[in-house]
């Protein structure tokens, strides 16, 4: 998995690009929105469009950084999820924990 980022109105978009899978990628990712949370940017979008698989480590990361995100004030939202992802995340009722959004300026606009 890679990470690439941009800031959208204040907003920081983190695109995920391969597949998201734990391992060292939830380091990689928890190091970084602590790196956010400290330049007090606690609002984020997580662009899944370029995700093609998610297992269970990778929605354990994602929750991780939404729990991170909330106890310093601060949100995580998705946006651009596959067919395959979204079916995902509503089998695990992980719809009613995560915002998701069509696309990034739906999300960045729901802040």
């Amino acid at each position: 998995m890679k990470l690439k980022t941009k800031e959208i109105k204040g907003i920081t978009i983190i695109q995920l690009d391969g597949n998201v899978i734990g391992g060292p990628d939830v380091s990689a990712l928890n190091e970084y929105l602590h790196k956010l949370i400290t330049e007090d940017k606690k609002n984020i979008v997580v662009d899944l469009k370029t995700v093609s698989f998610i297992n269970s480590s990778g929605l354990g990361m994602l929750i991780g950084g939404l729990t991170t995100l909330r106890h310093s004030g601060g949100d995580l939202k998705l946006a651009r999820a596959s067919k395959k992802v979204e079916h995902l995340l509503e089998v695990t009722k992980l719809l009613k924990v995560f915002d998701l959004h069509k696309n990034v300026n739906d999300a960045v606009a729901s802040f």
